[in-house]
Formats: C-alpha cells, structure tokens, sequence
C-alpha cells in the first residue's frame, strides 16, 4: 500500500466522519428545539408548522447520512476496489483500434455507476419525504422523463467536451491543461447564455407575467435599480414541488426574471417586490460576475493540479488503477475532488452567507426591510425551512443565514 492511497482512504475516512458528525448534531439539536417557536417568529409560524419544518429537516438529514455513506463506498469501490480499472480493461479491450472513443465510454461508465448509486436517495426525497410533508407534486413518470431529458443533454453537451478534453490532452503539449481551461469557461459563459432560452424550457413551462399592476409594479423596481430585463416570466414550479421561489437566469443582454408560480401565490405585492429586490441586489452587487470569477479561478487551479498529477505513476497506482491513461487521470481527478473541495466548503458557505446579506441589505435600501422579512416568514413556514438549524452545521454547509440571524440582522437596520 503506497503513502498516497493511505492519504487517501484517510481522507475519504475523514470526511464521511465529520459528514456523520455534522449530520447528526444537525438532527439532535433541530430535534431538542422542535417544540418551541423561536420568539421572533412567533407571530408569524405557529407550532404545528414549526415542528412540521423540524421534521422535515430531520428526516433530509437522515436520509443524506445514507447517501455520504454510499457515496464513500462506491468511491472506495470504484478505486481502491478495482472497479475502474475493470471497465477501463473491458471497454478497451472492445476497442483496441479507438483508445479515444474507448476513453469517454468509460468515462461515461464511470458517470454511470455514480448516478445509479445516487439514484434511490433522490427517488427517496421525492416520493416518500416530500411526499409525506406535502410537497412532491411529480409522479414517477416525470421523475424518470426528467432523468432522460438530463442525460440526453448531458450527453449532447458533454460529449464534445469530452473529446475535446482527451483531444488536447494528447495533442496540446506541456500545457494542455491551459487550453482545456479556456474551453472550458467557454462552454459555461455559452451555457449561461443559451440556458434561459433552449434549456430550461425542455423541464419547465415558461409563460410571461400577466398581472398588469403586479408587472408595472416590478417594472418600476427594475428601473428604479437599473436593471435591464428581457422579460418577467412565471415558472410552472408547482407541476414538480410546493416549494417557492425566484431569480434571475441568463447572462450579458439575454437576462430574465423568473417566478415560480408558488411563489406568486403565496406572498402579496409587496413582500414580492421585496423578494425581487433582494434577488437585485445579488446583481448590483457584482456576486454573480464575482461567483463566475471564482468559478474560473478553482477550475484554473483545478485543471493545474491534474496537469501535474497526470505525469505522476503514483496517482493511478494509489487509487487502483494499473494502467495510466489520459482518460484515467480525468475520472480520477473528478472522483477525488470533491474530497478537496469539501475542506473548503465551509469557507465557500461563508463567502455565500455574506453575499445574501448584502443582498438583504440592498432590499431593504430599494424597497422595505419589513416586507422582506414577512416574505422570508411565509417562506420559511410553507418551504418547511428549520428555524433552529445546528450553528455548526449551518456554518459548514448552509448557503444562505440562519433564519434567527437574517431577520436580527435586517431588523437592526430598520432601527438604525
């Protein structure tokens, strides 16, 4: 056994260890404040729908304990179990004259047995824990056409990035890597551009607002906040889940406001144009172009670290495979990151954390902070949001505040 696969099956010891531990602190503590409304939501979430939230948190978290565990052992199976090299050496076998074409079917593969194994948790959420709270509205039929419709454009957008991956890798020199970036970050700026328009309509219905005082009121709003849309559009979200929601999609002149229509059915005007200036305020704030940035950056480093890691004979070797390949030092790379990544994931959560505050306050400048926390109240109550999330956990993983800290915070600046 070589240093780098102990390194590794520590690290994968590791960090299913501490997503336990998260895991389950996050259902202890949800648990021991299930029966008492935090004061300052009293008025606006009663008990039964507290605890409603309380359980639904617990039972999510129950079942992604599941879901790390499976996810370390396929990990551990793939690798250090030999499962890659196996269907590295029958698919190659298959094609002896096409070791390109042989490179991305196992890369396909690979992709495969990964989204099988994930299978049955996200079955799971949908049609025995949103269905128990209330809010799957799909049925197994559309569960299974989305999946298709996924993996038809997975593959019609993926392919030519996977050939042109393994293209460069072979034929670009020393710094293949450095193109392969640029292709990258190509693909997601069209992918931010085309995805409004010829993707997103292929899951959902898109139908233009139709509420004349509504769309004046919003209209005002944007050019209030010189935003430039090329349409608000009302999402069909409820024909999948009761969860609410909104935001904005597209890039550059191709930019639209998108409601779904729970969203619209449960707030009143103003606590919308709240919602919506909120959403506003990621934009004038520059985090979608600084998220874009810092998408870049990691992937840049990211697609470094394989340029070296690709020449090492003890990458492959330690993670079970025999027989190095470009196509290998890819699916490796891929299976891998996320153990890099989960290390930085809390300061990721921080940096998001500190964005959605600044959002808020930009709301509460251009609109009005009272009417965005009576919006986040109803959204809290009817998505079943925990008002009482674990801190460290939060810490760790949540994107977004803790309902407690984000109506503290916007209610500090109302005094002030």
């Amino acid at each position: 056994m070589t240093t780098f696969t102990i390194l590794f099956i520590a690290l994968v010891l590791a960090t299913t260890l501490i997503q336990q531990w998260l895991g389950r602190r996050q259902i202890a503590h949800v648990a021991m404040h299930r029966n008492q409304v935090p004061t300052a939501f009293a008025s606006g979430i009663d008990l039964e729908a507290h605890q409603k939230a309380a359980d639904y948190s617990v039972a999510k978290s129950r079942l992604n304990l599941g879901a790390t565990l499976a996810s370390s052992a396929v990990l551990l199976a793939l690798t250090l179990g030999g499962g890659l090299q196996w269907l590295d050496s029958y698919i190659i076998s298959m094609l002896p004259e096409q070791k390109m074409l042989g490179g991305v079917l196992v890369m396909l593969a690979a992709m495969f047995v990964t989204s099988v194994a994930d299978l049955p948790f996200d079955y799971y959420k949908n049609f025995v824990i949103d269905e128990r709270f209330g809010f799957n509205k799909m049925t197994p039929t559309m569960f299974f056409q989305d999946i298709l419709k996924h993996t038809v454009l997975g593959l019609a957008m993926g392919l030519p990035l996977m050939f042109a991956a393994l293209w460069l890798m072979q034929g670009a020199g020393t710094y293949w890597w450095l193109w392969l970036w640029a292709v990258w970050s190509v693909f997601n700026l069209l992918m931010l551009a085309v995805y409004p328009t010829f993707i997103a309509p292929f899951f959902n219905k898109f139908s233009p607002m139709t509420d004349e005082s509504l769309k004046t009121r919003i209209e005002a709003l944007l050019t209030k906040c010189g935003f430039k849309s090329q349409g608000l559009l009302v999402m069909d979200g409820s024909r999948r889940s009761s969860h609410g929601n909104a935001y904005f999609t597209g890039f550059g002149q191709n930019k639209r406001v998108v409601f779904f229509d729970t969203l619209l059915e449960r707030l009143d005007p103003n606590e919308i144009e709240a919602v919506l200036a909120h959403e506003l305020g990621h934009y004038r704030r520059n985090h979608i172009i600084k998220r874009i940035i810092m998408m870049f950056a990691v992937s840049f480093a990211g697609l470094a670290l394989l340029g070296w890691l690709k020449q090492a004979e003890w990458f492959y070797t330690g993670l079970g495979v025999t027989t190095p390949s470009d196509h290998m030092a890819l699916i490796l790379f891929l299976l891998v990151a996320p153990l890099l990544m989960f290390v930085l994931r809390p300061i990721f959560a921080a940096y998001s954390r500190a964005n959605e505050f600044e959002a808020d306050e930009y709301a509460a400048e251009y609109s009005n902070a009272q009417h965005l926390i009576e919006a986040l109240v109803k959204l809290y109550r009817d998505n079943a949001s925990t008002l009482t999330p674990d801190p460290i956990h939060s810490a760790f993983y949540d994107s977004h505040p803790p309902a407690s800290i984000r109506v503290a915070r916007l209610q500090s600046g109302m005094a002030r």
